[in-house]
């Protein structure tokens, strides 16, 4: 089993930044894809951006290219997410989620069902 934990939430005036944490406890040895994702309430989940946990690139959604950038620390099991430039349509509940034995190059990863394990959630709320 596989526990994911965020941190580094909070609210920030558009124009800032925050910077995400995921740190995966547990049976981490298979995991080769992490990915962020946010979520609206009432809307469905949007993926972010997704990192193999070895070497290899990352992917971005559209939106989020050239603002945030996500990066993997291995002897930590962690990956961060840093986002900069945020404006109000950035808010929501931003949620770390991992897969093991397959990697993030695939279409089908960029979709919430591609995951196993998800984390609870951080809130990140941008104020005009």
């Amino acid at each position: 089993q596989v526990q994911l934990a965020e941190s580094g939430g909070g609210s920030v005036q558009a124009g800032g930044g925050l910077r995400l944490s995921c740190a995966a406890s547990g049976f981490t040895v298979r995991i080769n894809c992490m990915g962020w994702f946010r979520q609206v309430a009432g809307k469905p989940r949007e993926v972010v951006a997704r990192i193999s946990t070895a070497e290899g690139p990352a992917f971005y959604a559209d939106s989020m290219k050239g603002r945030f950038t996500v990066s993997r620390d291995t002897t930590k099991d962690t990956v961060n997410l840093q986002m900069n430039d945020l404006n109000p349509e950035d808010t929501a509940m931003y949620f770390c989620a991992a897969r093991p034995n397959s990697y993030c190059d695939s279409l089908a990863s960029r979709h919430e069902d591609w995951f196993r394990y998800w984390g609870h959630g951080t809130q990140v709320t941008v104020s005009s």
